[in-house]
């Protein structure tokens, strides 16, 4: 990594806002500058929770341009992990991880890039930590809610912009192309040096385009290049972009990066799939004015293998599909695109939903949980992203706007339900061939224990909370004398489209108060769904993934 970036610590020359409000950050870490950092006992039990698995898919294929470009596009994604590093802790990581003694601790730490567990609810695992910014490193720590909603600064509710405090100490907004401008500028360079190496000119352009980005926080060309690529084998997802890292108001976006390998053959059995969306949307089970939008016809789907995976995208849980861009906009002159990441997927099957299969779910629909259900369940959570509204139905504001730190997690909500929501009609047209819906349902079922257990500070680990507790107010599964849950297929299917329609209207109302309430009631683990989760953690099954990865494992170096 290069040393030239500017610090919080040393402020470079510049305009007076942008060298007051840089340093006026906290400059001070979390804990003494000499004091050593060790685990909390009770954390201990929390080491093991991620199975490490290896990024290394086949290469072969591509010419020695195309690996020298994958090469370049890794060093610009390593530049987007120490990015995304200072965004969510408050000084220099290095330093931060060089004053943990314990190896287990300190690969921890790295998995959560900070000292809080992320699947956990945040919870600090070291001694000394205070409890994690809801703002993260987005906002100054003495920044009240109050104090941002009475503000007048421009770009106030912007994706790329920090927040500081200027020399009369007036909030201020910093777009990320000049307070990060250093790293953005190599990496920018990075992408204009691989779109010379690739033989695709549709991705040659994005590189070209996103590279601008990276310097004038301009995104939407990009992202309307991104939509139009079809036949790129390799495929980079590459900026600032989810916004689940800003738990206070859920505005500020995160810098992470994809590197991805495009499977062939399974991206062509998807393709068939997309042009379901305009009649999917019509059938969508709620009024007619909150599925007014038409979702963009130039949707697609495609399956990939990760090659590199860093920031926002790596922290934590691991991302096993992705549906972009967020642009509203984008989405709905464009559509968007949806990845699945099958060897992501794959590994988190083998090693936590079978496991999770043979604890809790009742023996006789054990057969029903299988890789094909887990993908397409995962496939159309993705496709349902681009249905359902993006704009308040009075026309006031977008849904993220108004329901500012709620909306990720009920989005997330609304992408499983709804994803189910579609298999059922597919099946019932014969669109979907493989499987019966009782497999689907059923992997969907064991597929809430896998993503409940993210936390609450994960809007899949919400949203799967407040899922779980809808269904069981509804009967829809039943849970025996030794722990194990049973699915009852009609009840289910009801409580399915009665939560759609919930969702639905909550975001096309723009419903703040609503979801508040929705989340606060339901978004919490009752003791029912903690003795489950007390069974797994017994069992030693592993709550997620965690890559080993880099260009000495792929043999680019």
């Amino acid at each position: 990594m290069f040393s030239t970036r500017k610090t919080l610590r040393t402020c470079v020359l510049g305009s007076v806002i942008a060298v007051t409000a840089a340093c006026s950050q906290q400059s001070t870490d979390t804990v003494n500058e000499n004091q050593s950092l060790t685990l909390l006992e009770s954390a201990q039990p929390r080491l093991s929770i991620y199975k490490q698995v290896e990024l290394k898919p086949d290469l072969s294929s591509l010419s020695e341009n195309q690996k020298t470009m994958v090469s370049l596009l890794i060093d610009a994604s390593v530049i987007m992990d120490d990015l995304f590093w200072r965004q969510a802790y408050p000084s220099e990581h290095s330093q931060f991880l060089s004053k943990i003694e314990d190896k287990g601790a300190k690969a921890f730490a790295g998995y959560n890039y900070g000292p809080w567990d992320r699947l956990d609810g945040d919870t600090p695992f070291l001694t000394d930590i205070e409890s994690k910014p809801l703002g993260a490193q987005f906002y100054p720590q003495d920044m009240t809610k109050e104090e941002f909603e009475a503000s007048d600064m421009a770009d106030k509710n912007g994706l790329y912009s920090v927040v500081r405090r200027n020399s009369q100490s007036r909030l201020v907004t910093i777009p990320y192309s000049e307070y990060y401008n250093a790293e953005l500028t190599r990496a920018s360079t990075l992408l204009k040096q691989a779109a010379k190496l690739a033989d695709n000119e549709e991705f040659a352009a994005y590189l070209d385009l996103r590279a601008e980005a990276l310097l004038t926080d301009e995104y939407q060309p990009s992202d309307m290049a991104w939509v139009d690529m079809k036949s790129n084998p390799i495929e980079l997802v590459i900026g600032p972009i989810e916004t689940y890292e800003d738990q206070l108001f859920g505005y500020r976006a995160a810098f992470e990066s994809f590197v991805l390998l495009k499977d062939l053959a399974w991206s062509e059995r998807l393709a068939r799939f997309a042009t379901f969306l305009p009649e999917l949307q019509q059938n969508l089970p709620v009024d007619s004015k909150y599925k007014q939008e038409t979702p963009g016809a130039n949707a697609d789907l495609n399956a990939y293998d990760v090659i590199y995976s860093s920031g926002h995208g790596n922290a934590g849980s691991k991302t096993i599909a992705i549906n972009l861009p967020n642009d509203e906009q984008v989405q709905l002159e464009k559509g968007t695109r949806r990845l699945q990441l099958k060897n992501a997927m794959r590994a988190k099957f083998d090693n936590i939903m079978l496991p999770i299969t043979e604890q809790l779910i009742v023996p006789e629909q054990r057969s029903n949980v299988t890789f094909t259900a887990f993908f397409a369940n995962t496939m159309f959570h993705e496709v349902a992203h681009g249905l359902g509204i993006k704009n308040t139905i009075d026309g006031s504001s977008t849904v993220r706007q108004a329901l500012k730190e709620h909306a990720s997690a009920l989005e997330e909500g609304k992408a499983d339900i709804l994803g189910l929501y579609m298999i059922t009609q597919l099946l019932e047209k014969g669109a979907i061939e493989e499987g019966n819906l009782q497999d689907y349902y059923v992997t969907f079922m064991a597929s809430i224990f896998r993503s409940v257990r993210f936390g609450a500070a994960s809007a899949h680990g919400k949203a799967n909370m407040v899922r779980f507790n809808f269904f069981s107010e509804k009967g829809a599964f039943a849970r025996n004398e030794q722990g194990q849950y049973k699915i009852d297929m009609d009840k289910m299917r009801v409580a399915m489209n009665e939560l759609s329609s919930l969702i639905l209207t909550l975001q096309g109302d723009g419903d703040y108060e609503g979801v508040a309430k929705l989340v606060a009631e339901k978004g919490i683990i009752k003791p029912e769904l903690a003795a489950s989760l007390e069974l797994l953690t017994a069992a030693n099954i592993p709550v997620d993934i965690t890559y080993i990865q880099g260009k000495q494992l792929l043999g680019l170096e």
